[in-house]
């Protein structure tokens, strides 16, 4: 290994034209490719597309339409339903549709015109003539329609029956005739009897339409613009005055509101829905479809939600570009002393474009979660561009050292040492912080897996551009400074004049100025030993009296420091199983987005923040068996959460939506079941009788798939997982029937429970630290050098977890994932550490002076790529996207006490190491198992 990393560096720093070349080269071209990423911000990117739950949310889209655009009317129902506003409300649900209505005289509704044969609302460039063309919606629901349907229903009813009653009049005169002439009355009086029994069997047949008008509770004519017949229909006046029928709550949920749903085909890209949403809200402010009596319309719901995300989540990405540039940049001129300050930065950009491009390339699309790659990477690329560059700066010096006087030391020779000596520590820490990060595959969310998957491929671009174009840019920097200018005092005057114009001189005279200023806080902070002292003209102190101080207390104090840490990581590990989860999508957006407000609207006016669909399947759902279970199940839920009819939803958990046991004369009455009143026949006949709109929403064509929907009440995460979970206990469907729960609601539980689960979160620090381990193990082939950088590392999970309960800022499908990511960093600060250690004690430095020497080289290059590395996550506060920000907030605070905590932990861990009581207990474990495993292997005598 250390061969290869010295070849590919020493062939970058020989060839640094062609070497940045290539990587200019591709990081434009990723970049490039880059542009081209969409943003996802479904619920697949919070649930795993495995889970039952979302196949049954996925499979309910397939035959009864995607996800719904919510249109919430606010108008008394009195105006939008007894007025002209309902021809008004005809016309916008028939453009939603891309459809044009007008009204029929015979059925007296409002009825479709034949496709192709009219022009759409506002014409064909009209949102309207979009959607008519278009087509992306496959269904909708709203009031108007349903009225509609329900008058042409009736009167369709009626036409029956009074075609029935011709036949009966027309049979009974045919048969009096029939009679009379069977008589041998004259043909005359047989006219007579034939006229008589007609005029009887009408009067009978009208005195039965009177009665089942008057069983019916209906009175006046069938018609869309009769104010006495509509009323009847959707008011219930046991209710209240002007109170909507509670089975109607899916349209009417409130005296003031009415809900209009559009379901968008399923099978719309996420460009395609994002026009469909443009269309639907440019429709509703169209001039023609605005309300008389000052109805409001609010376009809302699930898709409305993420379209706007998806927007948030593409402009989070510049302002996270630029706000890292800038922040690592000033973090670098300010704690990274060396050539080239800025060339870490470079290097970064270069791997997030690339890593970027190969995103692109792969097909995978931008999540909440991906996005916040971007800085991460910017930080831990910059982490490995700082490490090489010290590494290689400290190799000039040792070359400079041994270098006869005068003779200037190559930047060839110096990258080559460096390689040879940093290069393999550098890739095996970088090697187990993939290793930490790719134990968020384990995570129940989606977009967190990708998060880490991403960051994998990123580390290994980023380490290898920092061993490419690090040491070419290096190299060819030693090349172009000699020549600049040429030689003699033109020359001179040019490189002088371009060292007064370089940002790191001019920096450098900044903080000398501010080191001087500062001299009496400078020497407060160089007894720490961790930071640099300042460069203050004075007699040379000794290193070890200028960095001996805290060093030195933590070797005496060893065990009291271990002891510390381990009781505050305790602390922290019970302390998370307390902390508060949030995985609700509308609590990790933007809280000032307007589609965001418009949901919280919608729920607040309706009481009901989404609906529970029941999925049944069976080789025949209308069997009388399957409608009965269909119908009891329903019933026995809506009583049990305190639904009543004649109260409706206002106090009660669950409401019922539109569903197959509806269509049967009411399945649910005060909470009662009359399932047992049904019969094959009347199934049959009625299923028949319904229209192929209100039908269409609750059974497949082929009968296969019937659906139950509830609409739950707006209520905290931890409780709607109660509700699903009895509605889950509830579900015993007959043999060969299967039955579902799915929406949106159920996947959101889902989410919140998993990432509740603090046995989870144990169990994926748990296979952290294990999946560490065993990388270090297997790189170094020793069980001391593995072991020492885990327990650093080990307690720093649960100081971060302390952190995180102190602030409480509740766990989001982010934030979960500390635990990991405090491994996967912390792992890099304290494998470097440890191997310069060891490699300071095999150079024979006692182990005071070898932890010092450590400290003052690879340590100070430690902090300063640490901190920018932190400064990577911290950048994530200047996102807008609550998930995020809270999330950088989080990692800037715990990452911080992570690094701290193992700069000061490591020293008493390697103290404690030399006096040979810290492994001790891990190496008896050991020998025991390889006595036994000799033991298993020797042959049994006889």
């Amino acid at each position: 290994m250390k061969e290869r990393f010295e070849r590919l560096a020493t062939f970058a720093a020989r060839r640094p034209v062609l070497t940045l070349s290539v990587v200019l080269l591709l990081a434009v071209g990723g970049g490039l490719l880059a542009l081209g990423l969409q943003p996802s911000t479904g619920t697949n990117t919070f649930v795993s597309s495995s889970s039952q739950s979302y196949q049954a949310t996925q499979d309910f889209a397939r035959h009864f339409g995607g996800d719904t655009v919510i249109i919430l009317i606010r108008e008394p129902l009195p105006d939008l339903v007894e007025t002209a506003d309902l021809g008004t409300l005809s016309e916008l649900e028939a453009c939603l549709g891309g459809q044009v209505v007008e009204k029929n005289q015979t059925l007296q509704a409002f009825t479709p015109v034949p496709a192709g044969s009219a022009r759409p609302y506002g014409g064909y460039a009209s949102p309207c003539g979009h959607l008519m063309k278009a087509k992306p919606v496959q269904v909708v629901y709203g009031p108007a329609t349903f009225l509609n349907q329900a008058v042409v229903a009736v009167n369709e009813g009626i036409t029956q029956l009074l075609k029935g009653d011709e036949q009966q009049i027309a049979s009974a005169g045919t048969a009096a005739y029939q009679v009379a002439i069977g008589r041998h009355l004259s043909h005359a009086k047989a006219l007579q009897a034939e006229k008589a029994a007609k005029t009887l069997e009408g009067q009978q047949e009208q005195q039965q339409l009177l009665q089942f008008y008057e069983q019916s509770g209906i009175n006046g004519y069938p018609a869309i613009d009769n104010a006495q017949f509509i009323p009847q229909i959707v008011f219930d006046a046991t209710r209240g005055a002007n109170q909507p029928k509670a089975r109607f709550s899916y349209l009417f949920p409130t005296p003031n509101s009415a809900l209009i749903q559009v379901r968008l085909k399923p099978s719309l890209t996420t460009p395609q829905e994002t026009q469909a949403i443009n269309w639907i809200r440019e429709a509703v402010r169209m001039p023609m479809f605005r309300s008389g009596y000052g109805g409001r319309y609010t376009v809302t719901g699930e898709p409305v939600v993420v379209d706007a995300l998806a927007s948030e989540v593409t402009g989070s990405i510049g302002v996270l570009l630029v706000v890292a540039l800038l922040v690592m940049g000033v973090t670098l001129l300010l704690v990274f002393r060396g050539r080239l300050r800025l060339l870490p930065l470079g290097i970064a950009l270069a791997a997030a474009g690339i890593t970027f491009g190969v995103t692109s390339l792969a097909g995978a699309t931008l999540t909440m979660a991906s996005i916040a790659v971007l800085p991460i990477l910017i930080g831990l690329a910059v982490d490995y561009a700082i490490q090489f560059q010290s590494r290689v700066a400290e190799a000039r010096a040792q070359e400079g050292e041994t270098a006869p006087a005068g003779e200037p030391v190559g930047a060839e020779r110096a990258v080559a040492r460096a390689a040879a000596a940093g290069a393999p520590t550098l890739a095996t820490a970088a090697l187990a912080t993939a290793t930490g990060f790719l134990v968020l595959l384990l995570s129940p969310v989606p977009m967190v897996q990708g998060f880490g998957v991403l960051l994998v491929i990123g580390i290994a671009i980023a380490l290898a551009c920092a061993l490419t174009a690090g040491p070419a840019a290096l190299a060819l920097a030693d090349r172009e400074r000699p020549a600049l200018g040429g030689d003699g005092a033109f020359g001179a005057a040019v490189r002088g004049a371009g060292d007064i114009l370089r940002i790191d001189a001019v920096v450098a005279s900044v903080r000398g100025a501010g080191e001087i200023l500062a001299h009496g806080w400078g020497r407060v902070a160089a007894l720490s030993g961790l930071l640099p002292r300042p460069r203050i003209r004075r007699a040379r102190v000794p290193s070890a009296d200028r960095t001996g101080g805290v060093l030195d207390l933590i070797a005496r104090r060893s065990a009291l420091v271990l002891g510390v840490a381990l009781a505050l990581a305790a602390i922290g590990w019970v302390a998370d199983t307390q902390t508060s989860v949030q995985s609700d999508i509308t609590k990790l957006v933007p809280s000032n987005m307007p589609a965001l407000r418009d949901l919280d609207t919608l729920e607040h006016v309706t009481g009901v923040s989404g609906e529970i669909d029941v999925t049944v399947r069976a080789a025949d759902v209308t069997k009388l068996s399957i409608v009965r279970w269909m119908s009891d199940y329903e019933s026995s839920l809506l009583a049990h959460y305190g639904y009543l009819e004649t109260k409706g939803c206002t106090h009660a958990t669950l409401c019922p939506a539109l569903s197959l046991p509806d269509l049967f004369s009411g399945a649910t009455q005060s909470g009662q079941s009359s399932s047992s009143a049904l019969t094959q026949a009347g199934v049959n006949s009625l299923l028949a009788a319904v229209p192929p709109y209100f039908s269409q929403a609750v059974i497949t064509r082929d009968h296969s798939e019937a659906t139950l929907a509830f609409g739950i009440r707006l209520m905290p995460l931890s409780k709607q997982q109660r509700v699903i979970d009895y509605m889950s206990s509830r579900l015993h469907p007959p043999p060969g029937v299967t039955a579902r729960l799915a929406g949106l609601p159920v996947l959101a539980a889902q989410a919140n429970g998993a990432l509740s689960s603090s046995s989870r979160r144990l169990l994926t620090l748990v296979a952290g630290l294990l999946a560490v381990g065993l990388v270090l193990l297997a790189v170094f082939r020793n069980l001391e050098r593995a072991l020492v950088p885990l327990i650093p590392i080990a307690l720093a999970t649960g100081w971060s977890a302390l952190i995180l309960f102190a602030t409480r800022i509740p766990l989001n499908p982010m934030s979960a994932t500390l635990g990991a990511l405090v491994i996967a960093i912390s792992t890099e600060f304290s494998v470097l550490l440890s191997e310069r250690y060891r490699q300071e004690r095999e150079a024979g430095h006692e182990p005071a002076e070898a932890i010092e020497r450590t400290y003052r080289s690879t340590g100070r290059a430690v902090l300063a790529s640490g901190i920018t590395a932190i400064a990577g996550f911290g950048v994530l506060i200047a996102s807008n996207i609550t998930m995020l920000r809270d999330f950088g907030f989080v990692t800037l605070i715990d990452l911080s006490v992570s690094l701290a905590g193992v700069l000061l932990v490591l020293p008493a861990v390697l103290t404690r190491l030399e006096r040979g009581d810290v492994l001790e207990p891990v190496r008896g474990v050991v020998r025991r198992l390889q006595d036994g495993a000799a033991r298993l292997r020797r042959p049994r005598v006889a």
